[in-house]
């Protein structure tokens, strides 16, 4: 059974689902790498652009998101915390 993912760890999916593509992604992207529903992965983008972890940038009708410096910095912190707790078996 798949264990359901907590927000942080959506956070850091769709985070590295924007750096993977040179830090610059259409939405559609985002929806099926991230495996989330649409309305879930515009609530998330529209939180990670209020905390500045993301940015958008519309040109005429495509929609691309990039990931800003706060944004990297969520993902080293986070890969930083994840190698401590498997470490000490904390998972």
């Amino acid at each position: 059974m798949n264990k359901k993912r907590t927000k942080l760890e959506i956070i850091k999916d769709i985070l590295e689902v924007i750096k993977s593509k040179n830090g610059k992604i259409k939405p559609t992207h985002i929806l099926y790498k991230s495996n989330l529903s649409h309305i879930m992965m515009e609530l998330y983008l529209k939180e990670l652009m209020e905390k500045k972890f993301v940015s958008e940038k519309i040109d005429g009708k495509n929609k691309t998101y990039a990931i800003t410096e706060k944004g990297n910095e969520y993902l080293e912190k986070y890969r930083m915390i994840s190698n401590f707790t498997e470490l000490f078996g904390l998972e």
